[in-house]
């Protein structure tokens, strides 16, 4: 009998999003990615963010900081509400990327210790969870 060991599920580590280009737009981007300076049209969208966000680079810095906000990726876990919980205290969530709460955080967990949940990017949670914050998310 052969023994399965279930590996962890990979989360995935960017967020798909739709824009509308009007024809003109788009046929100037076909027209790079035939020439070759792209590999595709997404390779040509996600350069053009990028570069634009480097250009915005000390307005965004400058937000971070007058926001008081985590900027990358920012677990919490069980343990790290329990402590939050232990002190009496309530968090106030703020990311710039991505937010996750764990599997092991019970919607009656979340809902005593986070007060509210500001995330520029995107939020990992159960379902519940979502659910038990859904007035709490902004």
């Amino acid at each position: 009998m052969t023994t399965v060991t279930r590996l962890r599920d990979k989360t995935p580590d960017n967020e798909k999003i739709t824009i509308n280009l009007g024809y003109v737009d788009l046929g100037r981007i076909d027209l790079l990615v035939q020439e070759g300076f792209y590999a595709n049209r997404s390779d040509f969208i996600r350069t053009a963010i990028r570069r634009q966000l480097d250009t915005q680079s000390d307005a965004v810095t400058k937000s971070i900081e007058r926001h008081t906000m985590d900027l990358g990726l920012r677990d919490y876990r069980a343990a790290d509400l329990e402590a939050v919980q232990a002190a009496g205290e309530v968090l106030h969530i703020k990311v710039v990327g991505l937010a996750r709460i764990a599997n092991d955080v019970t919607p009656e967990l979340a809902r005593a210790t986070i007060g509210s949940i500001t995330v520029l990017g995107a939020l990992q949670a159960s379902a519940a969870v979502k659910t038990a914050l859904g007035d709490r998310i902004g």
